[in-house]
C-alpha cells in the first residue's frame, strides 16, 4: 500500500495558464518527489490596462510518500 500526501501550490505566468500549471509543478518538484498528479482547485487572472499581464492556477499536488 502507499502513502499519498497532498499540498498546495499556486503558480503564476505572463504566457498562459498551462504555462503557469507547468511552472507550479516545477518549482515543487525541486522539493517534492514522487509527483504522481495536480489538480486545479482553481484559476484566475490579473488584469492591467484592460489586458491580461499574468495567469494565475491553484493547484493540490499529489506525491508518494516513502516508508
Amino acid at each position: 500500500m502507499s502513502i499519498m500526501k497532498v499540498i498546495e501550490v499556486m503558480g503564476d505566468s505572463p504566457k498562459s495558464f498551462a504555462d503557469a500549471v507547468d511552472s507550479a509543478i516545477a518549482e515543487a518538484g525541486k522539493t517534492v518527489k514522487g509527483i504522481k498528479s495536480a489538480w486545479v482547485k482553481d484559476q484566475n487572472v490579473i488584469v492591467s490596462n484592460g489586458k491580461i499581464s499574468s495567469y494565475r492556477v491553484a493547484l493540490k499536488i499529489t506525491f508518494e510518500v516513502n516508508p
